[in-house]
């Protein structure tokens, strides 16, 4: 008698998956009419060029600590953890220099000891530190990863410019990540990303650092953000479509497929570019940047809970998550929506 050896299947690739989704904004809000109170500026100017119609401020005693803390505890009880084993926050307005702002959060979520640490990559940081997280899941280092994005912008804006003051806002999105299998619903799919530092000066804070320490008042200006608008807006449209490819093309999907198109919140007219040279209805691309401008790192967190909320994001569409940012950086990842999420806010 003969018997044939049975061949096992091979295992399901490893991926992180995504299960919980917070946000949280400050409760005041800057309308485009208190702008043009006291810029050269109008509120239509501003809804044209920029497609903001109000943004969030936190008040001077609230920390980009407190931001993110808020936002992880929503994403952990969405997640309905009450440990995780890494808390990861993407921010390019920490609470100071030194310390890190990460494990100041950890220890007020009530994880004060697992490894924490800040991540900057500007606008990208968001999905530059899923990508990190996603990297520390599948090497078995960690099992589950606390992603957050968030910013205080407004302590880095010069209130009197006219070309970064409209665009601006402060808030904080998270995101829990645990370990699952490639194509099951929540898994996050391969990651595209990049780098191209010869524009560095294009979005910078020029002091501060080490290359230009600010030691006077005098130097109050570098402590702002500089921006040279054009030039960004340029990169953006192409860098971000480019990425949004790559990583559909890894996930195995052709752009039509797309369902849920997550762009990062920077200007109404990139986005639509984006769309339009991707070939994706409007309707696929959702938007809050009319209530909350420009949140940076925080901005695609804030996007997804805001969108699932809204009932934009349904199970089992592609959702493809895409960035761009100063550095400049950029990336994009893929994940078929998961079936039972409750985004908290």
């Amino acid at each position: 008698m003969i018997f044939a050896r049975k061949i096992a299947s091979p295992s399901p690739a490893p991926a992180a998956r995504l299960i919980g989704l917070g946000s949280y904004l400050p409760s005041q809000k800057v309308s485009n009419a208190d702008l043009a109170s006291r810029l050269d500026t109008t509120d239509d100017w501003i809804r044209t060029r920029i497609g903001i119609a109000e943004r969030h401020v936190a008040d001077p005693d609230t920390a980009t600590s407190d931001l993110a803390t808020e936002a992880g505890l929503r994403a952990m009880k969405s997640a309905q953890v009450e440990h995780v084993d890494a808390v990861i926050l993407a921010t390019a307005t920490p609470d100071h220099h030194v310390p890190g702002t990460a494990p100041v959060v950890a220890h007020r979520l009530g994880l004060p000891q697992v490894p924490a640490f800040d991540l900057g990559a500007g606008c990208s940081g968001f999905v530059y530190a899923t990508t990190v997280a996603a990297g520390l899941i599948h090497a078995k280092t960690a099992g589950t990863v606390l992603v957050i994005g968030a910013e205080k912008m407004s302590a880095v804006i010069d209130p009197a410019d006219r070309s970064t003051a409209p665009i601006f806002g402060d808030g904080a999105g998270a995101v829990v990540l645990t370990a699952g299998h490639a194509g099951e619903p929540g898994a996050l799919g391969p990651a595209a990303w990049g780098s191209d530092g010869e524009h560095a000066d294009a979005i910078i804070i020029p002091g501060g650092g080490s290359r230009s320490p600010s030691r006077t008042t005098a130097d109050l200006d570098d402590l702002y953000v500089h921006m040279k608008g054009n030039e960004v807006f340029r990169h953006a449209v192409r860098r971000i479509t480019h990425v949004t490819r790559q990583a559909a093309t890894a996930a195995g999907w052709a752009v039509q497929d797309i369902d849920r198109l997550i762009v990062h919140q920077a200007n109404a007219r990139i986005s639509a570019a984006v769309a339009n040279g991707l070939g994706i209805p409007n309707e696929r691309v959702p938007a809050n940047i009319a209530r909350v401008g420009n949140t940076s790192a925080a901005s695609i967190p804030l996007l997804l809970s805001h969108s699932a909320i809204d009932g934009q994001l349904k199970a089992g569409q592609r959702v493809v998550v895409t960035s761009f940012g100063a550095g400049f950086t950029w990336a994009a990842t893929t994940l078929l929506w998961p079936v039972s999420l409750q985004a908290l806010a």
